[in-house]
């Protein structure tokens, strides 16, 4: 989708915004809620700015996944079981998304943002109903890794889940952590390293569609990796400083503002 390439001033807050969104991953996630929008409102094209991001933040996320390869060495089973419904829906939704009409995706990203917000939201509770599950079954010593009688069920949800993540995917990883709870997991360390395989998977796939089918604006895209490398490494580096739950509740409040800012008319 052809569009006025962005000037250098444009570019340099591409730039900002990914650096910000970046170190908001690496603190609390939910980067995705800042650097969207920023696109959009930089005159981005909505389809090409979520198909460019997938591309950008790509490299982010093979990163974040081997930093958890430590924790996929005991689940090699669950590993390989989640590696084709995740490519499969992965690349499903990214031709769902070529096919999409702009002005019906311009119509729908709304919602889809606000969406975003509320699963970033329910994320909190997540974690918390886990800790308590883990806490009821005797901590540690009782950490499970998945019940094999729930796998066809999961494998199904994991390949519509890759749908999504391949179509837009902000808060992909909260519905993945969501369904490896559900499937009797308790080791929260396994379970990102598994979600962190599964979004690698379908972002990857995404990602190649996307570099093929000419959509992705190449400038922005390098913009965007180099700020989104930058600010993970910077956030990283002072997680532990900043309150998280101050991060958290700016997010949501520029998700909800995003979810306004783009049910404007385009």
């Amino acid at each position: 989708m052809a569009h006025e390439p962005l000037s250098l001033l444009a570019l340099v807050g591409v730039f900002v915004a990914s650096v910000l969104g970046g170190g908001i991953n690496s603190i609390a996630g939910g980067g995705t809620l800042l650097t969207f929008p920023a696109l959009v409102g930089l005159g981005v094209p909505a389809l090409v700015a979520n198909a460019t991001s997938t591309v950008a933040l790509w490299p982010g996320a093979l990163a974040s996944m081997w930093g958890y390869r430590g924790e996929l060495g005991g689940a090699r089973g669950w590993v390989l079981r989640l590696t084709l419904p995740s490519i499969a829906g992965g690349a499903a939704g990214a031709l769902l998304l070529l096919r999409t009409p702009a002005e019906t995706f311009d119509r729908v990203v709304p919602f889809l943002v606000l969406g975003a917000t509320l699963l970033f939201v329910a994320q909190g509770r997540l974690v918390r109903w886990l800790q308590r599950r883990r806490a009821a079954e005797g901590g540690a010593a009782a950490e499970h890794d998945g019940d094999p009688r729930f796998a066809p069920a999961y494998l199904a949800a994991q390949f519509a889940i890759g749908v999504y993540g391949g179509y837009f995917g902000a808060g992909v990883g909260i519905l993945m952590l969501a369904g490896l709870g559900m499937m009797g997991f308790t080791n929260i360390h396994r379970m990102n390293g598994l979600k962190n395989w599964g979004g690698t998977c379908m972002n990857a796939v995404a990602a190649g569609i996307f570099a093929l089918s000419g959509i992705v604006d190449w400038p922005v895209a390098l913009a965007m990796a180099g700020g989104a490398l930058l600010g993970g490494y910077g956030g990283s580096r002072v997680a532990q400083r900043v309150g998280q739950q101050r991060v958290r509740h700016a997010i949501v409040l520029i998700g909800i503002a995003s979810f306004l800012f783009l049910l404007r008319p385009f």
